[in-house]
């Protein structure tokens, strides 16, 4: 599928117009990717996300990226798996839609995405990669930008199930 890759590495790494941030509500830095992104960019990420009064699950934010390669970061919010009856997969799906729709607004050509909700929060990775492709899928055919869009895994499971995400 043209304009949707799969790629295993860092996210911090990447040199894309945005890579995005699965952040908590504060968007004040965390684990995992959260606190990797932040790490990365510097302190004057920091500074920044102190001025956008948190986000709320299921939205985004766009800043800076200072110290990245990318040139800017989206923020979005995902949820905390709750054995699948508290509107999650609903709300996963508002991430990724919102951050493309955010990209968009922007004129970013370029997008990547981590694994949103799959770490601590213990959204299912297999049903997290399906919604990840659709709602991808779904926005590429009728949107312009991002051109390229990026899921990226940090693992060789994940890799194979955002690979067989996209075969399904």
């Amino acid at each position: 599928m043209s304009g949707l890759h799969i790629i295993q590495a860092d996210i911090t790494t990447l040199d894309v117009d945005v890579i995005v941030n699965a952040a908590n509500n504060s968007l004040l830095g965390g684990g995992g990717v959260d606190g990797a992104i932040h790490r990365a960019a510097g302190p004057a990420l920091l500074e920044e996300c102190k001025t956008l009064n948190g986000c709320d699950t299921g939205q985004a934010k766009i800043t800076a990226a200072y110290k990245l390669a990318a040139k800017q970061i989206i923020h979005t919010v995902g949820p905390i798996w709750q054995g699948g009856t508290h509107n999650e997969a609903s709300l996963l799906a508002n991430c990724y839609r919102n951050s493309l729709q955010l990209a968009s607004n922007n004129a970013l050509k370029s997008i990547a995405f981590p694994a949103i909700s799959c770490g601590v929060y213990g959204f299912p990775p297999d049903q997290a990669a399906k919604i990840a492709v659709h709602e991808i899928t779904d926005f590429m055919m009728t949107h312009e930008r991002p051109k390229e869009i990026y899921l990226v895994s940090f693992s060789n499971k994940m890799t194979q199930i955002l690979n067989q995400a996209i075969e399904d």
